[in-house]
């Protein structure tokens, strides 16, 4: 059973945005942004690495929001993986 917004990684937001065609623009320090369109419309959002840890999940939300693809999306992409 899969737990929402719990437990993501670097490695798990960067293969889902990857898979819904975003690309790795450029890194400052530890963010790293990637620039895709979703909804017509072009959208960038950064994530930060945090090595093996778990993203928190409000800063997963921020994540969320600035690509524009639907929470539930996602929820059911970690579901199946």
């Amino acid at each position: 059973m899969s737990r929402g917004l719990q437990n993501w990684t670097f490695k798990n937001i960067v293969k889902f945005l990857e898979e819904n065609g975003f690309q790795h623009t450029h890194a400052r320090g530890s963010h790293f942004y990637y620039l895709g369109h979703y909804g017509g419309r072009p959208r960038q959002t950064h994530v930060q690495y945090h090595g093996n840890s778990s993203i928190h999940p409000k800063t997963l939300k921020t994540i969320i929001r600035q690509s524009g693809i639907p929470q539930q999306k996602w929820i059911e992409w970690k579901e199946g993986n």
